[in-house]
């Protein structure tokens, strides 16, 4: 069952709302990312790095998939061009045997993320009302996420 939505207003608040999830983060916990482009995805995910000690994130559109060494690494993928593509593709980044020792985000991640893992946590972003509003859904998949507050 869906949580309340959470309502930011600027890439600020999205990058301090993925500061503080990221805080909650534990090595082998994997996020499903859905929202529109420029809804602030990467956003997100660079508050999740600063929880990490990783800076310098940048979406991986065009390389699918970046790894941030770290204490607990950060995987981060972008799945947008692999919509529609054969699993193969997707398979190849062996992103199972990689994600328990890591935190692993991926966006566009809709019938990938399912061949990895049970248990995850889907963040759905839309637009709001406002040109820089967005609100956050956070949609548990398993145990793992039951009773997560932000």
């Amino acid at each position: 069952m869906p949580t309340l939505p959470v309502i930011v207003n600027s890439l600020v608040e999205m990058h301090s709302l993925g500061l503080a999830l990221g805080q909650k983060l534990t090595r082998g916990d994997i996020l499903l990312l859905n929202g529109s482009l420029g809804a602030g995805k990467t956003s997100l995910v660079q508050g999740i790095a600063a929880a990490l000690n990783i800076s310098g994130v940048t979406s991986p559109t065009f390389v699918i998939s970046r790894t941030y060494p770290a204490a607990i690494p950060l995987i981060h993928v972008d799945a947008y061009r692999l919509v529609g593509e054969p699993w193969a593709l997707f398979d190849d980044l062996d992103l199972e045997s990689q994600s328990s020792d890591a935190i692993t985000v991926i966006e566009w991640g809709d019938g990938f993320v399912e061949r990895i893992a049970d248990e995850y946590l889907e963040v759905r972003i839309e637009f709001g009302e406002e040109d820089e509003q967005r609100i956050l859904t956070l949609v548990p998949h398993g145990n793992r996420w039951n009773g997560l507050k932000l």
